[in-house]
């Protein structure tokens, strides 16, 4: 990932949830529900500080209105996302548990149902 620290920087919880927002129907369900898997594992007491920082890297490239490939690009746009995205999943996966994945998913039922 480029420049893990910057997109680090570029993270806060307000600007997550409303990239959430303004994407939820473009990105679709697979982006989404790994950018909450993460939020909610990041927010985890138990997660070691390495995968944080791994977490909002990813998270904060997310948010990010500059990033390889521009969002408003339609298909396109958000692979660059699902990326890094992905990435950061399956180096912090050790710590993604079964109470986050069912928070995310709660949240895609609320949102998407």
């Amino acid at each position: 990932m480029a420049d893990n620290d910057q997109y680090e920087k570029s993270y806060s919880d307000s600007g997550f949830w409303e990239k959430l927002k303004n994407v939820a129907k473009v990105a679709g369900k697979q982006v989404l529900e790994l950018a909450l898997q993460m939020y909610y594992a990041a927010r985890d007491t138990d997660t070691p500080l390495w995968a944080k920082t791994t977490i909002y890297g990813a998270l904060g490239y997310f948010i990010s209105p500059v990033d390889l490939i521009p969002d408003i690009i339609p298909f396109a746009g958000f692979s660059d996302d699902l990326s890094v995205l992905a990435a950061a999943v399956a180096a912090v996966a050790m710590y993604i548990k079964q109470e986050h994945k069912t928070k995310a998913q709660d949240k895609l039922r609320t949102w998407f149902d």
